[in-house]
């Protein structure tokens, strides 16, 4: 698959980069398009077990949403950018399997949505968050204002919203958004190392977890448990629960048929 604005390297462990360096990866209409063919090529690859997604160059992972290509749309045009925006988000939420975040730079409005849609974030110790849309008049456009309260808890996501501050990758680790700060040397190989651990399990285990895990977000607690016993229940009818105990019993390395 070619692309203009994106790099897809597709392998058990994909890499996706988004591609504008000269605009700080600054996500535009071309870019979000570019995004679902990627998308959909990854949610109908089994092979594909987990998805790292970054940013070119060293400065950006996501600066935002592109203000020069905004600030010439229509409100019909704004009302589509925006939609589309949240179609990228919400599929990248929905995926089947991991998505990590490798932040490299500036995350900042959609970059920040971008990386908040994602189940890990891993950071370079460059990195800088925020959601800065008040400074232009505006407000979190692709679900910073829904996502960021339930990573960070909803006073620090009112301060960060509000005042349209960034704050650094320690504060992020400290908050519980990002999951490790390392050198930006380091960022792909211990974001790669991350999805390497992952790979060595049970697909569909990964599957029913991730599931679950976003119920707790989506649905009441009651429910939420109730969906977590459905998703039990479906492990245990599968050939890697018994692959999985059995090699426990026998003190060896489970073999995976991933069904």
């Amino acid at each position: 698959m070619n692309f203009k604005h994106l790099i897809f390297e597709p392998a058990p462990i994909s890499i996706l980069t988004i591609n504008r360096p000269q605009a700080l990866n600054a996500l535009n209409r071309e870019v979000l398009g570019e995004f679902l063919e990627v998308l959909h090529e990854v949610r109908r690859e089994p092979s594909i077990r987990v998805l790292i997604v970054t940013g070119a160059g060293d400065r950006a992972f996501v600066a935002g949403a592109d203000v020069a290509a905004m600030a010439a749309m229509t409100a019909i045009e704004i009302r589509e950018f925006i939609s589309a925006g949240h179609e990228v988000m919400n599929s990248i939420e929905q995926l089947p399997l991991p998505v990590i975040a490798a932040v490299n730079g500036f995350a900042l409005g959609g970059g920040l949505e971008l990386a908040l849609a994602c189940d890990l974030i891993v950071a370079s110790d460059r990195a800088r968050f925020g959601q800065p849309e008040v400074n232009l008049g505006l407000i979190s456009g692709f679900g910073g204002t829904q996502r960021l309260p339930h990573r960070i808890g909803q006073n620090r996501a009112r301060e960060v919203i509000l005042t349209g501050d960034m704050f650094d990758a320690k504060t992020a680790f400290q908050w519980g958004l990002v999951s490790q700060v390392v050198a930006p040397a380091e960022l792909i190989s211990v974001a790669r190392s991350r999805a390497e651990k992952i790979v060595q399990k049970s697909a569909i285990a990964i599957r029913q977890a991730k599931a679950a895990i976003a119920a707790a977000s989506i649905m009441t607690e009651e429910a939420g448990l109730r969906f977590e016993q459905e998703a039990f229940g479906v492990m245990f009818a599968s050939s890697d629960r018994v692959e999985g105990t059995k090699a426990f019993v026998e003190k060896r390395t489970p073999v995976w048929q991933h069904r």
